[in-house]
């Protein structure tokens, strides 16, 4: 019997269409799955739910519902007190300073050096990419950071924040991995054309990788934005803390937001309820995490497509 070549292009198709066993996981394996996955999002979900149904809620609803989810008699009182203190405005504008600027100046670095050690024929790249990876290793330790800052005049200023950490090894190396990626005869297109190595950065190389760039924009954001221990270890004037260490003294001394005259009693005029330094808390604690959550979805699109393609080469 004669086969003939419509009947070889049907039984290759069949079998590249056919599904193989492996490609699909069987019902129960999906079920547990999603069972696990719904209970990790609910165990980092339900504290987020408590500390805010604790701040839009009133003085006797937290002593009567202690583990509440949703808020009972909800006022936004607290949220009132802490933008009518002067406080907490100031060291979320040192924070948005330090996040904004630092991040700015974390990407200068990182790009610039980034692509110099993009550049394999550079004399001594090799040897820059080892001072790279090794900080990786081993950390510079409390004390020499802390004396270095001092010799730089640092201490006990804004710039602090800014200066310390102004490159993260694995940001850099991944970075250079992406602009290694990026194919050599577009850069020597241009160099024919007659640009020169920062043209070629700056209209071609930055260009093609912002998805990276968004990335690693996003590490240092974050960074920036939740770094405790520069601001604790490096500032002691309280009006120069950033957002995260007055939360720190918010929630351990009670006393950042003069919260000694605030009544821990409940008013006898239940349409006078006085707020509580848990209500505070909870309302500061809200108040630092909702603006880094509201700018993370907008680089969301680049930020897995941005690991990935700087993790092609290395």
């Amino acid at each position: 019997m004669v086969t003939t070549q419509e009947q070889v292009e049907a039984s290759d198709l069949r079998l590249i269409n056919k599904p193989k066993a492996l490609d699909r996981n069987p019902l129960w394996v999906q079920a547990i799955i999603s069972l696990v996955l719904i209970i990790l999002a609910l165990i980092t979900l339900l504290p987020i739910l408590n500390v805010l149904a604790m701040s839009l809620s009133e003085a006797h609803a937290i002593y009567e519902h202690p583990l509440m989810l949703v808020p009972y008699s909800v006022t936004l009182d607290a949220y009132k007190y802490i933008f009518s203190t002067s406080v907490l405005l100031k060291s979320f504008a040192v924070t948005v300073f330090a996040t904004g600027v630092g991040t700015l100046f974390n990407l200068l670095v990182t790009i610039t050096g980034a692509y110099a050690l993009s550049k394999t024929k550079m004399p001594g790249s090799r040897m820059l990419l080892w001072f790279c990876i090794i900080p990786m290793l081993f950390g510079p330790g409390l004390i020499p950071s802390y004396i270095l800052l001092k010799n730089l005049h640092l201490l006990n200023s804004i710039w602090v924040l800014v200066v310390s950490g102004l490159v993260v090894p694995f940001n850099l190396i991944l970075m250079r991995n992406f602009f290694w990626s990026i194919p050599e005869e577009l850069e020597e297109a241009m160099r024919i054309d007659g640009a020169s190595e920062m043209g070629i950065l700056w209209r071609m190389i930055i260009p093609l990788s912002k998805p990276a760039i968004a990335t690693i924009g996003l590490f240092y954001a974050v960074g920036h934005w939740n770094d405790f221990f520069t601001g604790l270890f490096f500032i002691t004037d309280n009006t120069k803390w950033p957002l995260q260490v007055l939360l720190r003294s918010i929630v351990i001394d009670m006393n950042a937001l003069n919260m000694r005259g605030v009544s821990t009693t409940i008013s006898q005029d239940a349409s006078k309820i006085m707020l509580t330094p848990e209500n505070i808390k909870a309302a500061s604690i809200i108040f630092a995490v909702v603006p880094i959550v509201i700018v993370y979805p907008f680089l969301q699109k680049y930020f897995v497509k941005g690991i990935m393609l700087g993790s092609v080469k290395g």
